[in-house]
């Protein structure tokens, strides 16, 4: 299949390579950037470090690093622990890939009333955090990056639609299936955008396609990048155009 991989660098490339390794065709073409904030994490004493995303962790300085590797660190999912490990935190607990979950894991893991830091984005969902202060934990939330929505459909991208040489999208969040489907339409393509065989991380992920009556072709039971590939079709010729 000739593959859309609408999410921002640097996970796109790394997707990519996985579809390519698959026998795939990706087209990299995101529709958001990621870029840092500027803000740091408060000089205190914490008892856990709450990572969302990988671009939360990779956004952490290497002094930050160094101050709170031994803390206990709850990724919201694989990938984020990965590369939590790879940056040197000794204490990483895994969730299944949501915030509900990331939120039920810190509160089998640390008394109530524990100092808490949230490593976000600037758009970030009310959970985990909505559930955490409610327990009763102590929670500073730092927006240390920001995804941002580019100006137009690229052109890759673009000329790929027009000429109907995509067969699926890849969706990896909520904002970037949204900015995919409102630039395809702003560009007059939102009909071959919408046929497409549309692939997302998860039913919050697929809603503003589903609002938009684009239809969603697959969604995996639990959110994480090994069970959305495995929605796709072996690539052989009937998967190509």
């Amino acid at each position: 299949m000739r593959i859309w991989v609408a999410r921002p660098e640097p996970g796109a490339a790394r997707t990519g390579a996985r579809l390519a390794a698959l026998g795939h065709r990706p087209l990299l073409a995101p529709v958001l950037t990621v870029a840092p904030t500027g803000f740091r994490l408060p000089e205190e004493t914490f008892a856990g470090l709450i990572l969302t995303s990988a671009n939360a962790a990779a956004a952490l300085t290497p002094a930050e690093r160094a101050r709170l590797r031994v803390v206990p660190t709850f990724a919201v999912g694989a990938r984020t622990a990965a590369l939590a490990r790879e940056l040197g935190f000794a204490d990483v607990r895994e969730a299944e890939g949501d915030a509900r979950a990331l939120a039920r894991l810190v509160r089998a893991s640390l008394p109530m009333g524990a100092h808490l830091v949230h490593a976000a984005g600037a758009e970030r969902k009310a959970e985990p955090a909505a559930s955490l202060i409610a327990a009763g934990y102590r929670l500073a939330v730092c927006e240390l990056y920001a995804a941002r929505g580019v100006a137009r459909l690229p052109d890759a991208a673009a000329d790929a639609l027009a000429g109907r040489r995509l067969d699926g999208a890849l969706h990896y969040s909520r904002r970037s299936a949204q900015a995919a489907h409102d630039l395809a339409t702003v560009a007059g393509l939102g009909g071959a955008f919408g046929d497409l065989t549309h692939y997302c991380l998860s039913a919050d992920v697929a809603a503003p396609l589903v609002t938009a009556g684009v239809a969603v072709h697959f969604v995996p039971d639990r959110p994480g990048e090994d069970a959305l590939l495995a929605g796709l079709p072996a690539p052989g010729p009937t998967g190509f155009r």
